[in-house]
């Protein structure tokens, strides 16, 4: 009897998502991911501590061995900076400071569906588009669905970003057509190659400028323009933790 009105609650909770209002689908969308949220935490916590007893000596060597290198990094991620800014400042333009936040992947919002994915971010802005990356790479964006974050990967149709192409930076616009990544709109007259690197160009203010997403892997001629597809960098599948950029 129990298994019965667990199944009919379940039923309402999807008939009221797909049939009522925004509202009603926001608020049942927030419920399950409020509990999947909690669960994940509390699965994440459980595995820590597992981990923790039986391989504690070796998670800390290895522990030690990559914060020696995230050190070094950091220090010359530092240096840098500072000598951006030291030339910023002396051209009278604004210091560089992009803001990048940790948020985790709840869940896909639809099980046939691995482009969409619900996110855990609790400072969204729902008039913004945010820039999405996985372990540096550019992955997609963020953007609001029944008032809620959803993170649209790289093959999802409304994930639309601006990109340069190659040493010549050559402009277009990343989209997906759920199959394939695209970069479209290129001009007739310039050259995308086979190889070619693929970066955000930070023109739309959704990313900064040189975040990776990709190489060339066809360069396709339309009637008024050029279209390329790109080969991502990282085929994400799972995702567990991604970075959010909240300030470019």
């Amino acid at each position: 009897m129990n298994k019965i009105k667990l199944l009919a609650v379940l039923f309402l909770m999807v008939f009221v998502s797909v049939r009522y209002t925004e509202i009603g689908r926001g608020y049942v969308v927030g419920f399950n991911n409020f509990i999947l949220s909690k669960y994940l935490n509390t699965k994440k916590t459980i595995n820590d501590k597992i981990d923790e007893h039986f391989s504690q000596k070796k998670m800390i060597v290895k522990l030690r061995d990559e914060n020696k290198k995230l050190e070094k990094s950091a220090l010359l991620s530092i240096a840098f900076a500072g000598k951006l800014n030291d030339l910023l400042r002396d051209n009278n333009m604004s210091l560089y400071k992009p803001n990048v936040k940790l948020i985790q992947a709840i869940s896909y919002c639809k099980l046939n569906d691995y482009n969409k994915i619900w996110l855990d971010f609790k400072d969204f802005n729902k008039s913004k588009i945010y820039g999405l990356l996985y372990q540096g790479y550019g992955v997609g964006i963020v953007v609001q669905k029944d008032t809620h974050p959803e993170g649209l990967l790289l093959k999802d149709p409304n994930s639309i970003f601006s990109v340069y192409i190659g040493v010549d930076k050559i402009p277009g616009v990343l989209q997906g057509n759920t199959k394939d990544i695209l970069v479209k709109y290129i001009p007739l007259w310039m050259n995308p190659k086979i190889g070619d690197k693929v970066i955000t160009s930070g023109l739309d203010g959704v990313f900064f400028q040189g975040a990776r997403v990709g190489k060339v892997a066809k360069v396709m001629k339309e009637e008024s323009s050029k279209t390329v597809i790109v080969k991502p960098y990282i085929d994400l599948r799972v995702p567990t933790y991604l970075h959010v950029i909240t300030k470019n």
